[in-house]
């Protein structure tokens, strides 16, 4: 049998897939499984051993000529099973021209009448965390076409696994950019490309940027995507003490691979805290107006701090607005998190460290 699965749009997302990808792997062990995504992602998943095959494809705007083109070229390939991810209609719409004889998706905005086996958004939606959004799909797939359900009992693995010389390579172009890794090295993320808002004020991050390194004696680098590369740049301003700037100047599977070498990041709610999760080391997410118990980091190697404020969780992305929640953590609250991570990271400790901040 072959498998196209369309990815998602986002790395967090595309991290939060990796348990769906894994169990439909376990569950079609001998089939051929296409992964259709975005060209950056090939940066995540170009040495899964889970999937057989990559089809990247770049797309800034929906348009109707790129829905068509990629459909031909899907369809020539012969898929029997198309399952998606995302809740895009143009997913949809790519999958049915394909003309893929099966076609699993959620369904959302009408887009029901393209797929074969539409199914309903659960309920708990917006309560349980997105790995298990992704799950679900795989879950109604064994149930309607093997008769049973396994994947529902099974325990969502995100992890990401880095080949030995990927880290030496890592190793060596944080040499190269003046990173003593004979230290710890702490990874800060300052930025977050699709909400403003989601970003703990720079001045704290410069702050925090400086007890790490004099308290501590910790190497601090700020990574990031290039569109976040402005926003590093005025951490590093700030900072009293020499923090080192890589953001926007690594490209996709260095910035992992650096992630897997590292000891600790601080983060915003972004992408590369759902990386850093997958590849092993701690992590501190810091949280403002989203929502944590759907889309934290994944795992028991992460914290939260979030404080409690009087609005509900929302999106807006004024950069104008002063919300209240952009105050949120204090850079005390932020050293002191790192410091139990710290503790935690020398006594090899597997239990989840609960560090949640709610004032």
């Amino acid at each position: 049998m072959k498998i196209l699965v369309r990815g998602t749009n986002w790395i967090g997302d595309a991290v939060m897939s990796l348990p769906a990808l894994k169990e439909l792997r376990r569950i079609f062990p001998d089939a051929q499984i296409t992964l259709h995504t975005r060209t950056w992602a090939e940066g995540l998943f170009s040495e899964a051993e889970f999937i057989d095959e990559l089809v990247t494809f770049d797309k800034s705007k929906w348009k109707a000529k790129d829905v068509y083109d990629n459909s031909q070229f899907l369809r020539d390939d012969g898929y029997d099973l198309a399952v998606l991810l995302p809740n895009s209609f143009e997913s949809a719409l790519t999958s049915f021209l394909s003309k893929i004889p099966r076609r699993v998706g959620y369904n959302k905005d009408v887009r029901g009448l393209l797929l074969t086996d539409p199914i309903a958004v659960p309920e708990w939606k917006g309560r349980r965390h997105e790995v298990y959004y992704y799950l679900n799909l795989i879950s109604e797939i064994e149930r309607r076409m093997i008769g049973r359900d396994t994947v529902s009992q099974m325990l969502p693995d995100v992890s990401l696994k880095i080949l030995d010389d990927k880290k030496a390579a890592a190793r060596e172009q944080l040499r190269s950019a003046g990173v003593d890794v004979e230290k710890r090295i702490v990874a800060l993320g300052v930025g977050s490309t699709n909400s403003a808002i989601k970003r703990w004020p720079v001045e704290r991050f410069a702050k925090l940027a400086d007890r790490l390194a004099n308290e501590l004696n910790a190497s601090v680098i700020l990574l990031g995507s290039p569109d976040e590369a402005s926003t590093a740049a005025e951490v590093a301003e700030i900072a009293q003490t020499p923090v080192i700037d890589i953001s926007g100047r690594t490209t996709l599977p260095e910035a992992i691979a650096i992630l897997a070498v590292a000891n600790l990041m601080i983060s915003n709610d972004m992408g590369l805290a759902h990386v850093a999760a997958a590849v092993g080391i701690e992590v501190i997410a810091l949280f403002g107006p989203t929502n944590p118990e759907t889309t934290r980091p994944w795992g028991e190697n992460v914290a939260v701090l979030q404080r409690n404020v009087a609005c509900e969780f929302c999106r807006r992305n004024d950069r104008t607005v002063r919300h209240v929640c952009a105050k949120w953590v204090s850079v005390d609250e932020a050293f002191e998190a790192a410091i139990r991570m710290f503790e935690r990271e020398a006594l090899n400790t597997v239990e989840p460290l609960e560090i949640e901040v709610c004032l």
